[in-house]
């Protein structure tokens, strides 16, 4: 069942074009990413489906209603890109407040203890950690007990175990049953959490598919680079099984292939008295796939 339909989406400010032709849908249960650089228009998008701004042109559907429906409000949990609370106001004190929102809430106490927040109830806010802050933050896109969860970079800032421990969370939340549109840049925490990821570049979708098909779409297999000991001929690897491609710069060669790739490459230096100085494998990855994609937009 598609919870969330973007169809040709558009924003303007006055001049600028911060959204061209946005599509894309987020199927329930799923961890639905959205990636791009900065200015891409990822924020100005979620913004949209959650009722933040009207599109100029296109449509948004968050469970086959108008994101503005007062309705969705009930079924849609949000985490901000940026949010604060008063220094002084106490974790228990937050919750229980956007649990008076909503008619169904969660039970705050059971919420704060499964986030890990159960010992610092009655902690001011000013006093807890970068992560501490983050677990709030998604407590309080939860405690309507929401169907869809829209978290926008909700890791950027935290150190790298704050942030590992964060993308548990995420898995925890899908687990319980809730979707999941997760806007971010970092690219291991798209393809560590998400099952699709929709790439925008420039106000445009340029891409949607898992992370492993967004790979394959642009990946020209593995890649090995090493600077040989003695000088080669150009073609000296041309047949080595498993290689496509071989260029020379500056003394480095690049080699590009699939299979066991090194092993090949190696064995064939070996038979002409060649040592690979340097030798790196380099496998694709999302991140490359990234910049593939968004370099053929450019």
């Amino acid at each position: 069942m598609t919870v969330i339909d973007v169809q040709q989406l558009q924003k303007r400010y006055g001049d600028r074009v911060a959204v061209r032709d946005v599509s894309f849908s987020v199927e329930r249960g799923e961890i639905f990413g959205i990636i791009g650089r900065n200015g891409a228009g990822k924020t100005t998008t979620v913004e949209i489906v959650e009722g933040l701004r009207k599109a100029d042109g296109g449509t948004a559907r968050v469970l086959g209603l108008d994101p503005t429906d007062p309705a969705v409000r009930e079924r849609l949990g949000v985490q901000l890109q940026e949010s604060q609370l008063p220094d002084r106001m106490r974790v228990g004190e937050a919750l229980s407040l956007f649990a008076s929102f909503y008619r169904n809430p969660a039970d705050p106490e059971a919420l704060l203890g499964r986030l890990g927040l159960g010992g610092s109830v009655n902690q001011q806010y000013k006093k807890l950690s970068g992560g501490q802050k983050q677990r709030l933050s998604i407590a309080l896109s939860l405690v309507g007990s929401p169907e869809v969860a829209v978290l926008d970079e909700l890791t950027t800032g935290l150190d790298p175990q704050a942030r590992r421990d964060t993308w548990q969370l995420i898995s925890d939340i899908r687990d319980r049953g809730v979707t999941v549109l997760l806007v971010t840049h970092f690219m291991d925490e798209a393809e560590r959490l998400c099952d699709r990821i929709a790439v925008i570049d420039q106000g445009r979708t340029v891409a949607v598919d898992s992370p492993s098909g967004l790979v394959r779409r642009v990946s020209s297999g593995v890649r090995v680079t090493f600077q040989p000991s003695a000088p080669l001929a150009p073609d000296a690897l041309d047949r080595v099984t498993g290689v496509t491609a071989v260029s020379v710069d500056d003394h480095t060669w690049t080699v590009t292939g699939a299979g066991n790739l090194a092993h090949e490459v190696s064995s064939a230096l070996a038979a002409l008295s060649v040592v690979p100085l340097s030798l790196n494998v380099l496998q694709a990855d999302l991140e490359s796939a990234f910049v593939s994609l968004i370099s053929q937009e450019s």
